[in-house]
C-alpha cells in the first residue's frame, strides 16, 4: 500500500519560512517523480515544485521560483520542500504527490499517489 505523509506545516508571518516532508512508502520512490501542489478552496489545484527522478533536475512555478526548493533524498524516501520569504498568497493546503511518467510533468493528472495535506498559513 502507497503512502505519503506530509509533515511541516502550520503558521508563520509572511517573509519567514517552513520546511515541508512528505515521507514515501509502499512505492519505487527511486523511480518516482515527486511533486509539490498546493490548492485552496475555490481553486484549481496548482504546480509548485517537483523533481525528476531521471533527471534530479527541479522544476518551480514562477511564483515561487528563487524562493522554495525541492530536494529529495532517495535513501530516506523523503521529498522535501524548503520554502523561504513566505507571502500571504502561499496560504494554502500543500500536497505531495508520487508518479511514475517516464517524461517529467506539471500536470496533476501525471500523478498517481497522493499525500492527505498540511495546511501552510501565512500571516501579514
Amino acid at each position: 500500500q502507497v503512502q505519503l505523509v506530509e509533515a511541516g506545516g502550520g503558521s508563520v508571518q509572511a517573509g519567514g519560512s517552513l520546511r515541508l516532508s512528505c515521507a514515501a512508502s509502499g512505492l519505487s520512490f527511486r523511480s518516482s517523480n515527486m511533486a509539490w501542489f498546493r490548492q485552496v478552496p475555490g481553486k484549481d489545484r496548482e504546480f509548485v515544485a517537483g523533481i525528476s527522478w531521471i533527471s534530479g533536475r527541479a522544476s518551480y512555478a514562477d511564483s515561487v521560483k528563487d524562493r522554495f526548493t525541492i530536494s529529495r533524498d532517495n535513501a530516506k524516501t523523503t521529498v522535501y520542500l524548503q520554502m523561504t520569504s513566505l507571502k500571504s498568497e502561499d496560504t494554502s493546503v500543500y500536497s505531495c504527490a508520487a508518479g511514475r511518467s517516464v517524461v517529467f510533468s506539471r500536470s496533476a493528472t501525471e500523478y498517481t499517489y497522493w499525500g492527505q495535506g498540511t495546511q501552510v498559513t501565512v500571516s501579514s
